[in-house]
């Protein structure tokens, strides 16, 4: 156990100042969630006493190495010349947190973030996941450390080309990416999400589908009620990230001019690993509504549960249902948390 803070069960902000002293990721190449999680078991009635525990458990038991040593500044008007390199994380984090100081936190992410959009999905969307609890926290230090994540581990995809799109069902987009040749044989580099992704986006047949949904005021509504429906159909831990990162997205939106690209590129990376998760069909309306009606805990509980957990996906997961009910009046969003944590089968 590393040495405890010099005042024991310090609250958030301590805690905060020992987790930015680590990387963005762990070995190998897995995204550090202490930031994130921190935040969200603050926000779900954590004590300072279980702050600290948390902090602890996964600094240990990750093995959380520190930021790297700096290679060289980065410059503005070259500011994306290293974009992908994660062993210029130092540089780009003090880059980013420089602007964030300079510009505020609206004006940095829309100057910067409309640039990465194609990048989205390096680090399998963790940097938008800290930058959507920077935004949270309106904290000028997580945003510029996030964007500088987003730099560093930046993994483009194939970009629109403006053809046509072919349907505005969120859900249809999903389906489709079976029939993508060679879609069933892919090889990636090891079982890491964002490994997946890459080779799945290199298939040629997958190009066309950043372009196909049609996008309007009601688009990102039915593209949360997807990703609600496809992880209740699956519990499936891919497909978990598609509910927490339709989260994200709407924490980061209205800080965008125009968030379509951000949408189209997250829709991109849910398509890309249905494969992983295992071509699944969406649950009839029928069948959602009927989860709809299970008895669930109320979410006292389910947040209690939550913070009890060392598992940081149950904390992510309960934290983002929790704030996307508020939203869209979903009480499915209660019932997966509930499930999420083991409170019901």
């Amino acid at each position: 156990m590393r040495q405890a803070a010099a005042v024991q069960f310090s609250g958030l902000e301590t805690v905060f100042l020992r987790a930015r002293e680590d990387s963005v990721e762990f070995p190998y190449l897995l995204a550090n969630h202490v930031p994130m999680v921190l935040i969200a078991l603050d926000r779900l009635g954590a004590s300072p006493e279980r702050l600290e525990q948390w902090y602890e458990q996964y600094h240990e038991s990750h093995a959380l190495p520190p930021v790297p040593p700096p290679i060289a500044p980065v410059v503005r008007a070259q500011w994306a010349e290293a974009l992908g390199d994660r062993t210029r994380e130092a540089d780009y984090r003090a880059f980013f947190i420089a602007e964030t100081r300079r510009l505020g936190i609206d004006a940095v992410i829309r100057t910067y973030l409309p640039a990465m959009v194609n990048g989205l999905a390096g680090s399998a969307t963790h940097p938008l996941m800290r930058l959507a609890y920077g935004v949270l926290k309106k904290d000028d230090q997580e945003v510029g450390t996030a964007l500088g994540y987003w730099a560093a581990c930046y993994l483009p995809l194939p970009s629109a080309t403006g053809a046509a799109p072919d349907t505005d069902d969120p859900g249809r987009v999903l389906a489709d990416v079976g029939n993508i040749e060679g879609i069933r044989d892919y090889e990636p580099e090891t079982d890491l999400l964002w490994h997946n992704i890459r080779a799945v986006a290199a298939l040629p047949g997958f190009r066309p589908v950043i372009d196909r949904l049609a996008f309007n005021a009601d688009t990102p509504r039915r593209m949360a009620a997807t990703s609600l429906a496809l992880f209740a159909g699956t519990m499936d831990f891919s497909a978990l990230h598609s509910v927490t990162g339709m989260h994200w997205l709407r924490l980061v939106s209205p800080h965008l001019e125009n968030a379509e690209p951000f949408y189209r590129a997250f829709w991109q990376v849910i398509a890309s690993l249905v494969p992983k998760i295992g071509f699944p069909a969406l649950p009839t309306a029928e069948a959602l509504e009927e989860m709809r009606r299970r008895q669930a805990p109320a979410w006292a509980e389910i947040k209690r549960a939550a913070v009890s957990s060392d598992d940081e996906h149950d904390v992510s997961l309960v934290f983002s249902a929790l704030q996307e009910e508020e939203v869209w009046k979903d009480p499915l969003y209660r019932v997966v948390a509930a499930r999420r944590v083991g409170l019901i089968a």
